[in-house]
């Protein structure tokens, strides 16, 4: 027999072990992190003041390894890597914040991937301060998330508090992508709105960090008469539900009306008191953005207005080295000849 309160205890060491753990692992990181740094910071001394060439780091690749061959993460791709950290962020200071300790190929992912400077601790902020894996973080930079965080038409300043309304307003983006759907151009709300329930997971990590997902077509009664919202979540940070209504076309200002009573409604019925006021989200195929804010701008409930985009457009740098339609045109016509 076992002593009473055993099993609670063992949980507590459970838990006290698996914290060491995590602070062990993260010291080791910070520490290598921190030796890479240097390591880079030398070479890149060594090649600019006394005019190494790139040679010397293949040779230096193979000293370390014959001088400590059980580490690894010294081959010469790995210490131009360091050159490049090094190089990037010339500070030593900056080893120290928590932007550095993420992950070493998480560091080398954003030296390939972007090449401004404040972009790339940007990107390095949010996967430290989130979490992300490296493929979640290849997939926040090739959607270029800092490009359409922030980017919604809103009317939350007017409707929100001041904290609550710049919290909300990062919450959104404009456009969202959803190209892990494999639907066409056509596809109906229904469709969509199925689709993304389906890939949830893939919904949440665009909708970002703090989305719980509540349900689809939430049945609400109102005077008799049913109504059903077509995504309902709730958001861990902001405290309160997001309504969000899929339009396939072009937004109507007629849209804000509807989306506003289905506000109206959650709040009467499904908000808690402890709950902040819902904040609603129309994802529509286009918008005027000047036609939007007319339509937010007496609008009494916090909504925001974005696009969707279930194809991503072709990064420009690919955009330029294809063809264009004339001259796809103007080789058929040629193969026609022939």
């Amino acid at each position: 027999m076992l002593p009473v309160g055993y099993d609670k205890w063992l949980e507590s060491l459970k838990t006290s072990i698996q914290v060491a753990q995590s602070r062990a692992a993260m010291s080791v990181n910070k520490e290598l992190i921190s030796l890479y740094w240097k390591v880079g910071r030398d070479i890149l001394e060594r090649q600019e003041q006394q005019g190494w060439g790139a040679k010397v780091i293949d040779q230096l690749s193979v000293d370390l390894k014959n001088s400590f061959p059980s580490l690894k993460g010294f081959s010469s791709r790995n210490l131009k890597y360091m050159r490049k950290f090094a190089e990037a962020w010339p500070d030593p200071e900056f080893v120290q914040q928590p932007a550095a300790q993420l992950p070493w190929f998480h560091i080398c992912t954003v030296l390939d991937k972007v090449k401004d400077p404040e972009i790339r601790l940007w990107y390095m902020i949010k996967a430290s301060e989130f979490g992300w894996s490296r493929t979640v973080l290849v997939h926040q930079i090739e959607s270029r998330l800092i490009e359409r965080e922030g980017n919604a038409t809103t009317n939350f300043a007017k409707n929100l508090p001041e904290k609550q309304s710049e919290l909300a307003q990062q919450t959104l983006k404009d456009p969202y992508i959803f190209d892990f759907l494999s639907l066409g151009a056509e596809a109906k709300e229904r469709d969509i709105e199925n689709a993304l329930t389906e890939h949830i997971s893939k919904f949440l990590l665009e909708l970002g960090s703090g989305f719980a997902y509540v349900g689809k077509q939430v049945h609400l009664e109102v005077g008799g008469e049913d109504f059903y919202l077509d995504l309902l979540f709730y958001h861990l940070k902001l405290r309160c539900y997001v309504v969000i209504e899929l339009k396939t076309g072009d937004f109507k200002p007629e849209h804000t009306g509807q989306l506003n009573f289905y506000l109206s409604a959650v709040d009467s019925q499904i908000k808690s008191e402890q709950d902040h006021p819902s904040i609603g989200l129309l994802l529509c195929k286009s918008q005027n953005r000047i036609v939007a804010e007319y339509a937010l701008r007496d609008n009494s409930k916090p909504i925001g207005i974005a696009e969707y985009q279930i194809e991503q457009a072709l990064p420009e740098e690919f955009e330029k080295q294809l063809p264009s339609i004339e001259t796809i045109e103007n080789i058929l016509q040629e193969d026609k000849k022939d």
